[in-house]
């Protein structure tokens, strides 16, 4: 899979929700290349060197731009707020490991996304529709400013089912209430997860007991974005990996998340 280094016009800069941002860059030999799971490095800052490193942003959608999918968390991502229409940003990608295929024997797909972790699972759903899944998403989010309008996905042929911890938009409570809306048979069940580490742990909890295969998507801080610097290493099964290189898709199974109190 081919790298690309390049310098792109902003097409669409706009908010999705009150905290979530939709960029959209003109890309379309990086669209090409670009797979669900992967991501991009952005250089947020075209002038200085502050931030002096990229960005990482999973690819949110690719169907002949790119887009991304972000909140502003720091002063990387308020500086990519404010870009406009015609703008440049320089972008490496796509980087990372994408999303493996479900095995054949799959009827359902699970997509359990916490927060901005839904950025990947569009592209995915993109994908997946073509093979006529049941697909499902199962969404926790804060409260109604962080909850993602779901309009696409729903064009996707994908059932939403949404949990917030103060019980303003579905069901209150974390996105494990929702865990009865995946089917239990092993064969032909799998799951997609991406989030904050404790709704992946219970992710993996939840699929160990019932014998149900799928793959993470990790999120860690990023320097390098090449495996060179190993600063997003996280522990597996088989020693440490960085999310950049050998990720950010691993097997569910594989991860070893940190234990929480």
């Amino acid at each position: 899979m081919e790298k690309i280094q390049n310098k792109y016009k902003v097409l669409i800069n706009e908010k999705l929700s009150p905290q979530y941002l939709r960029l959209v860059f003109d890309a379309p030999d990086l669209a090409q290349e670009v797979r669900p799971g992967q991501f991009v490095h952005i250089r947020t800052d075209e002038e200085g060197l502050q931030p002096f490193f990229r960005r990482p942003f999973s690819v949110y959608r690719a169907p002949k731009h790119v887009e991304i999918f972000y909140d502003v968390v720091g002063p990387g991502t308020k500086l990519l707020s404010l870009k406009k229409k015609g703008d440049i940003v320089d972008v490496l990608g796509p980087l990372g490991t994408p999303f493996e295929m479900p095995p054949p024997s799959t009827k359902q797909v699970i997509l359990i996304a916490g927060g901005i972790g839904i950025a990947p699972m569009l592209i995915l759903s993109d994908v997946l529709k073509k093979k006529k899944y049941d697909m499902v998403l199962l969404f926790g989010s804060r409260d109604r400013g962080h909850v993602y309008p779901m309009k696409e996905f729903k064009d996707n042929g994908v059932k939403v089912h949404i949990a917030t911890d103060d019980g303003s938009v579905g069901v209150q409570g974390r996105v494990s209430v929702l865990f009865d809306k995946i089917s239990k048979d092993s064969k032909r069940t799998f799951i997609y997860t991406c989030g904050p580490n404790p709704m992946m742990k219970a992710v993996q909890v939840f699929a160990q007991e019932h014998g149900i295969a799928g793959q993470a998507a990790c999120e860690e801080i990023m320097a390098c974005a090449l495996g060179a610097c190993l600063g997003c290493s996280i522990e597996t099964k088989s020693g440490f990996k960085t999310v950049c290189y050998d990720g950010p898709a691993f097997n569910l199974s594989e991860v070893i998340f940190p234990s929480f109190l």
